[in-house]
């Protein structure tokens, strides 16, 4: 696979019907027409003739694997019928978070990670890390940069081309944050009790507020893109390879909660399961955690994961449906909502101050979501509309499912509800299924910032990326054959890491970047989120950590 400068060209594909394309190429002088200059790409700027500072450093590719990650374009789906229907099944699996509407600085550009001793070597590592991203889709028409969607800096180096609509956006945030944690709110709401329910509304209002901290952010200077980015523009290289590291981390410890959940539903389904493997005998939970990472194995050795994003990106779907599920078991199929629960659990409180903090751990994608806006002076009110739908769908399932299973809940609502009724059949394979399609492109960014490190030549590069993947893969098997407790898992979590996303290192950043421009009341806000975070995130960790050890002793 080579992507080359001119692979990466920056385009927008029409929404326009019968509209002849034109080819924008990135060296194009501002009005459409294609430059033969070999230098350095810009879109009508000499000011973009070089790359920003903050795009140099590792991890280069997080950009575009966060993208993918967080949504996809769907390509105009034909078989729907009609163009109308073609941009509804496109705008629904996503926004313009495409490769091809990606940002990336120019493979021309980028300096390599590790140095080489010889220019040729250091073109073939360029080259070699570019081809361990997924190829560009490419279209046999070319593209039209259409007068309503041109590129914008908005304080970025780098022109951005802004597609994501309201809505698009919207669906791609609750996308990002409505994901597995929402299984585990009635557990947390028994963890805390009634009372300890109030915490989840403390940390919406707080992760909003520092969403809309990032903002201001990636406003301050321009270049600045990704989390990483502002890390670095906050405190320097350090402050980009440590925010880099806790989001990569964050995103590992995900993947091992996929192989949990898998385990926990399917050893749910069937609970006599078992097999002898050269006298070694394998219960329902390491059968279906092993037999779970065989089948996902595959899916990420895929270099082109774009088929996964199209499926992945309908989670909303998925979390919908499992919540209408618990909703039918207790209302239609009479379960009931028998139990009162009790008002405040102070000896578990810190464990639900972990599962709800986890609820809202999205912030590594937020810029780029800002970045990807048509309107970006939008963006407070989307953060607004998702954390509102949000914070009502947890709050709801907290509430019904606490009421339907009492003291008796379990760390995912779906292994408390009746197998024998239909409804639990769908709310549990819907729940195993889901994680099938996102482990990979969840994994995805952890691989390739580790890949990036391997100087190696192109034609070794995908070998390398098979083996670090596979390594990956096996090691969340491992930990999660080790530490199988996906409520404490998902408490760790939300506590360390997700208090850290979250709430503290916006504030940090913020104060830092903008200091000399912050109001008292922002000063203050700020100290008073670092300061909630940093003891939940206390709190909530060693309580996490000791009932994780209790537990395995």
């Amino acid at each position: 696979m080579k992507n080359s400068v001119s692979d990466r060209s920056l385009y927008i594909e029409s929404d326009e019907d019968g509209d002849h394309d034109e080819n924008v190429s990135e060296k194009g002088d501002g009005n459409g027409h294609e430059s033969d200059s070999s230098d350095s790409s810009s879109i009508g700027s000499p000011q973009q003739n070089k790359p920003s500072s903050y795009n140099t450093s590792w991890p280069q590719s997080y950009r575009q694997s966060i993208d993918m990650y967080s949504s996809l374009t769907s390509p105009n789906i034909g078989f729907l019928g009609t163009p109308t229907l073609s941009r509804l099944g496109s705008s629904f699996l996503s926004s313009s978070l495409q490769r091809r509407h990606t940002p990336e600085v120019l493979s021309s550009l980028i300096k390599p990670l590790l140095p080489t001793l010889a220019d040729q070597q250091q073109q073939q590592q360029r080259q070699s890390s570019h081809s361990l991203l997924p190829p560009l889709a490419q279209k046999p028409s070319s593209k039209k940069l259409i007068p309503d969607q041109k590129p914008t800096k908005a304080g970025h180096e780098v022109p951005i081309t802004r597609q994501s609509s309201y809505g698009q956006t919207v669906l791609n945030g609750i996308n990002v944050i409505c994901g597995v944690g929402i299984l585990s709110t009635p557990y947390a709401a028994k963890e805390g009790g009634w009372v300890g329910l109030s915490i989840l509304f403390v940390f919406a209002v707080l992760s909003f507020y520092t969403g809309v901290l990032l903002r201001y952010c990636l406003d301050s200077e321009p270049g600045l893109e990704t989390y990483p980015d502002i890390g670095q523009a906050a405190f320097g290289t350090a402050g980009r390879f440590a925010i880099s590291i806790i989001l990569y981390v964050e995103l590992y410890a995900i993947c091992v909660e996929y192989i949990i959940l898998e385990s926990d539903n399917l050893s749910s389904l069937f609970p006599n399961a078992r097999i002898s493997l050269g006298g070694l005998q394998l219960n329902a939970h390491y059968l279906f955690a092993l037999m779970a990472t065989l089948a996902i194995l595959p899916t990420v050795w895929l270099r082109d994961l774009s088929v996964l994003s199209y499926i992945s990106a309908g989670g909303v779907i998925a979390s919908i449906l499992a919540v209408l599920c618990l909703f039918w078991v207790g209302i239609v199929d009479q379960v009931g909502f028998q139990y009162k629960g009790s008002a405040v659990n102070l000896t578990s409180l810190p464990v639900a101050i972990g599962l709800y903090g986890y609820c809202y751990s999205g912030h590594a994608v937020f810029p780029n979501l800002y970045t990807s806006m048509k309107k970006p002076s939008q963006y407070s009110s989307v953060l607004f509309t998702v954390f509102i739908i949000c914070t009502v769908m947890y709050a709801g399932v907290a509430t019904m499912g606490y009421t339907m299973f009492g003291e008796s809940t379990q760390s995912q609502f779906t292994l408390n509800m009746p197998q024998n009724l239909v409804a639990s059949k769908i709310a549990v394979w819907t729940t195993v299924v889901n994680p099938f399609t996102k482990y990979a492109l969840t994994m995805n960014p952890v691989a390739l910032s580790l890949e990036e490190l391997i100087p190696s030549n192109h034609m070794k590069s995908h070998l390398y990326a098979i083996l670090i993947r596979t390594a990956l893969v096996i090691s969340t098997l491992v930990v999660a054959l080790l530490v199988p407790y996906f409520g404490l898992v998902m408490a760790l979590i939300g506590s360390f890491l997700t208090m850290l996303v979250t709430l503290i290192l916006p504030c940090a950043c913020f104060l830092s970047i903008l200091k000399g421009k912050v109001t008292w009341i922002q000063g203050s806000l700020c100290i008073l989120i670092i300061v909630v975070g940093i003891v939940s995130c206390a709190f909530g960790t060693i309580s996490a950590l000791s009932k994780i050890i209790e537990n395995l002793s």
